[in-house]
């Protein structure tokens, strides 16, 4: 009996010390949204939450307020606090078994951007063309925090494992969303009001990794692929495959690459000797080229003369876009190098590199599938203050090493469901005044399943915040691709439509790009215009303002009369045009026969009047139906272009 008293005593002990040192140990702990410089959302009801020891007493001080509530028994706390009118900043302190302080705070805006890479791309990629807005973006009120790109297939985080609210200057803007930065400095503009903007893109990111499991139960192939991906072997197994596959793929491009180990000397040596190489005309693509069907590496070699403004100057060395990668090169010295196409090829070059006379640029790129090339109509220069020298023409090369085509990755972080739990669901606590959504391109192979894809990815968002008026805008995929006259079948068009459709849900808003894109490039540098529009329809969807034009013209319905088709337009503003001339271009009307053929088009008041001669039976009209829709100039009196559209039912 004593044996037993004695053990009960112990445990009862142990019981004890646990709890204390749970109570010691444990301290109140904050999400990171909740931080120094936040931005929380005006005249709504705020949610202020995180996590403490169980049934722990945790107290709120904030605006002269002393709230007071104990922590459940998981150690989960909120308070609500009433709706607040936009200002600041304030302070706030929260006092449990510790005491957090936050700074700083202010009451205005906030906004959710989402979304690929075109949502993502920082005012960096694109600092050359806004100079003065860089300079000039000295603007505390608005502020960024950008969300860490990460993923779970298992389970909703119910936090990020890092991320701070930032202030917008000239020595911070430069890791702002572009689009966000220019659509917030639009808002602030006209409202006085701080801005919030919660940046959650990933790059290449399709619309299935962006909705939750029980949402993604309604399309079983996205489902039964985020099931598969729970398997952290699976994703453990793929990843060293991956990692095996690009490490042994570079390192056979090394060893075989007589351009590296050539025993006269690497080809990066401007003594080199090039007599017996071949030449091209850079920039060009190597389509119809004896490079066209080759991967591996391939050495480029240029000789400039700089004159006496270049010599011992710093400069800047532009190369476009090079498909796939590239180190470069001047007179033997490494000035920089790029891993994959995309990014705009920018390389600092130090005075004491470049002498008066002969000079020597060598590139190696990188071919690691498909045709290799360096991008036509991007800028080829090497640039020094207001001095110039074109590098376009005729240059060398060699092929260092063939090899077979990279294997290629699986982006894992793509999965369906793995960015709503990770990167979308620890927002949902967070109040927001509106999501903006800039995605599609990764989907425009699947434009049919987009249909039903993006209104429960709207729902699915919706939900998460319990707001089913949240107003959400989205941008309309740009233009891209080689350039078109006639209407063509593609993806990309079609996704168009299917985004265009999506407005008959309730609170939603688009803009339209497809003036502002650029064929070569998927990333087009235009964000100031993209924010711009963005802020036009924030102002109507979600300010309630209804005296401004906020759109371009979309289609609204249509009429056949004899040959003709008569369509009508919504947000035709002050009247319709024809930009840059007399005559509507793009529009194709068919017949029953489903063959569409470019077609004559009239304004005639609100509406257009489409037909072609030799069809007497015409069933449907579509307008800017291409990749690229050259010459497309259906545009309102505002300067906003017609959104692309198909009569046909769907």
């Amino acid at each position: 009996m004593k044996r037993k008293f004695t053990y009960f005593i112990g445990a009862l002990i142990c019981s004890f010390l646990f709890i204390c040192s749970a109570n010691i140990t444990a301290q109140v702990r904050l999400p990171k949204l909740i931080s120094d410089g936040m931005v929380l959302q005006r005249d709504v009801a705020i949610k202020i939450w995180g996590w403490a020891a169980p049934y722990e007493t945790v107290q709120l001080d904030f605006m002269g307020s002393l709230r007071q509530i104990n922590a459940d028994d998981s150690g989960q706390w909120a308070f609500t606090l009433p709706p607040t009118q936009a200002g600041g900043p304030y302070k706030m302190r929260i006092v449990a078994s510790n005491e957090v302080e936050i700074n700083n705070i202010l009451i205005g805006d906030v906004w959710v951007f989402s979304g690929q890479s075109n949502m993502e791309l920082p005012m960096r990629r694109v600092s050359w063309i806004y100079p003065d807005e860089i300079k000039n973006s000295d603007f505390p009120e608005i502020r960024q925090f950008l969300v860490p790109q990460t993923y779970n297939f298992n389970e909703s985080q119910s936090d990020f494992n890092s991320g701070r609210w930032v202030a917008a200057n000239p020595g911070t803007i430069m890791d702002f969303s572009a689009v966000a930065w220019f659509y917030a400095h639009e808002l602030y503009q006209r409202y006085g009001v701080p801005q919030g903007l919660i940046v959650n893109a990933l790059g290449g990111s399709p619309a299935e990794a962006w909705i939750s499991e029980s949402a993604l139960r309604q399309f079983p192939v996205h489902y039964d692929e985020m099931q598969r991906f729970k398997s952290q072997s699976l994703i453990d197994s793929i990843t060293q495959i991956d990692n095996d596959n690009n490490r042994n793929w570079h390192a056979e491009l090394n060893r075989k690459d007589i351009g590296v180990h050539d025993r006269k000397g690497h080809w990066s040596n401007p003594k080199t000797k090039v007599k017996k190489w071949q030449s091209m005309s850079v920039p060009q693509m190597w389509q119809n080229t004896e490079l066209e069907h080759l991967n591996g590496s391939i050495w480029f070699r240029h000789e400039i003369v700089i004159p006496d403004a270049f010599s011992g100057n710093p400069a800047q060395l532009l190369l476009g876009c090079i498909v796939d990668a590239d180190s470069v090169f001047i007179n033997g010295s490494f000035v920089g190098t790029t891993g994959y196409q995309y990014p705009p090829r920018r390389y600092n070059v130090p005075g004491n590199l470049l002498k008066k006379g002969k000079n020597i640029i060598t590139i190696r790129v990188l071919s690691q599938s498909g045709t290799g090339g360096f991008v036509p109509d991007k800028d080829y220069a090497l640039v020094s203050g207001n001095d110039t020298l074109d590098l376009s023409g005729n240059w060398r090369y060699k092929v260092g090493a063939v090899m077979p085509p990279h294997p290629g990755q699986t982006f894992v972080r793509w999965k369906p469901g793995g960015l709503y739990n990770a990167m979308l669901n620890p927002l949902f606590n967070y109040q927001i005044k509106g999501v903006l959504w800039y995605q599609g391109e990764s989907n425009t192979g699947r434009a049919s399943e987009y249909a039903s894809l993006f209104p429960a990815l709207i729902e699915n968002w919706r939900q998460g915040w319990n707001n089913p008026e949240l107003p959400f805008i989205y941008v309309q995929l740009a233009n891209f691709m080689k350039g078109s006259t006639e209407p063509e079948e593609s993806g990309w068009p079609h996704l168009r439509d299917v985004q265009r459709r999506a407005l008959s849900v309730d609170g939603t808003a688009m803009v339209v790009t497809i003036d502002i894109g650029e064929w070569n490039d998927i990333h087009p540098l235009n964000k100031k215009d993209v924010g711009k529009r963005l802020a036009l329809a924030a102002m109507h969807t979600a300010y309630n303002e209804n005296d401004h034009v906020h759109s371009g013209p979309l289609y609204k319905s249509h009429e056949t009369d004899g040959k003709h088709i008569i369509i009508s337009f919504e947000n035709t503003g002050s009247g319709l045009t024809a930009k840059g001339g007399e005559t509507l271009n793009h529009f194709a009307i068919a017949d029953e026969s489903g063959i569409y053929r470019l077609a004559n088009a009239r304004i005639d008041g609100n509406k257009v009047v489409v037909w072609h001669n030799d069809i007497t039976n015409p069933v449907a009209v579509r307008y800017a139906w291409a990749n690229n829709p050259i010459g497309a100039n259906l545009f309102n009196l505002e300067g906003l272009p017609a959104s692309p559209f198909s009569t046909e039912v769907e």
